[in-house]
């Protein structure tokens, strides 16, 4: 008995000795850029079409949710990656990703019928300063959700928010320039509890209905004493703090506006035993209203036996056939462990 004992102490000792080795060598091999873009430039990407079932690639219904395909994707530049909030323009064809490394990106998404087929015109430039200059203090970079107030993903102008020096920003862009900034939002006084990485994950604007052009601007981990998730409604009729029942220990990543006046919850849970979990939940207009607790409806939840990573990012857009599509993007962390991948489902 004490044989056997031993053994498994051993044994358990070995396997956590392997966690750590792995822990180790994927932190040294994380390849944040030190140095930002000096300015626009085109990038090459690869990508490799994904299924979100391994095992059953011709499934497509996954929860109350269509898989419309996905993509992972490839590039040389240490600049690309990290990618943690995401707009897409009316007919879902040009995308615009901002990374936490303090850059953006901009692409053509190219369609065979429906599913997403790949990515061209690919270009990658930094996000600006007040001075203009690109954002260079890791500090300032951390670019973790964005919200577009007018305009297109071509030109037009975005919130965008931060977290480490949390603030939300609003950024003028064109075609080859995003920034420099022309102006801030207040932040509630509660946001100063936030921890320096575990602040403004999510920002969306309520795209109609009563609470049109209010902000929703959402922590990763600042909770009440219940354990539920506290973010604000910033402007509009009804300004205040909202709170969003927790389920299962899944944490905010990022936000989305419904066209009909509702909001996408893009969430994750990570656990070194368990890998990382994946889940979306849809918020009726009725509940966006400070006072209430929130839990809204599950339309995915899944774990990394189906085909994610670490989802960051969801943007929404109206498809020619009138579907609502649903684009999620996962940021790699610049690991070699890790995957940027994107793909799309619609709502039925």
């Amino acid at each position: 008995m004490r044989l056997i004992t031993d053994r498994t102490t051993a044994a358990l000792a070995a396997g956590l000795a392997g966690i750590a080795v792995l822990y180790l060598s994927a932190s040294a091999l994380l390849a944040k850029p030190t140095t930002p873009l000096s300015g626009p430039t085109e990038t090459r990407v690869s990508v490799v079409p994904i299924t979100f079932d391994r095992d059953d690639p011709k499934k497509t219904r996954f929860g109350k949710l269509i898989y419309r395909g996905g993509l992972n994707l490839f590039a040389r530049s240490v600049h690309f990656g990290g990618y943690s909030a995401l707009a897409l323009d009316p007919s879902g064809t040009t995308l615009l990703a901002l990374s936490d490394a303090g850059s953006w990106m901009r692409a053509t998404l190219v369609y065979d019928g429906s599913r997403l087929a790949s990515l061209s015109n690919v270009m990658l430039g930094p996000i600006l300063d007040q001075d203009g200059n690109p954002l260079s203090s890791e500090n300032r970079q951390d670019a973790e959700g964005m919200a577009l107030l007018s305009g297109d993903t071509l030109q037009g102008s975005a919130l965008v928010s931060f977290e480490r020096d949390h603030r939300i920003m609003r950024y003028p862009f064109t075609p080859d320039r995003f920034g420099p900034p022309n102006g801030t939002v207040p932040l509630p006084k509660a946001a100063r509890a936030m921890g320096s990485n575990q602040g403004l994950e999510a920002i969306a604007t309520i795209q109609s209905g009563r609470m049109q052009g209010t902000v929703v601007a959402l922590p990763e981990y600042l909770r009440d004493r219940a354990g539920n998730l506290i973010g604000w409604l910033i402007g509009g009729p009804s300004p205040g703090a909202i709170t969003i029942r927790r389920l299962k220990g899944f944490d905010i990543t990022d936000a989305a506006g419904l066209p009909d006046g509702g909001l996408l919850l893009l969430e994750r849970r990570f656990r070194y035993s368990e890998g990382v979990k994946m889940r979306i939940r849809r918020i009726a207009p009725a509940d966006l209203k400070p006072g209430k607790l929130i839990t809204g409806e599950t339309l995915l939840e899944t774990d990394d036996l189906l085909n994610i990573d670490n989802m960051e990012a969801i943007a929404v857009h109206r498809a020619q056939d009138g579907a609502t599509v649903l684009t999620l993007m996962s940021d790699d962390n610049f690991s070699a462990f890790q995957r940027s991948l994107i793909m799309q489902f619609t709502l039925p």
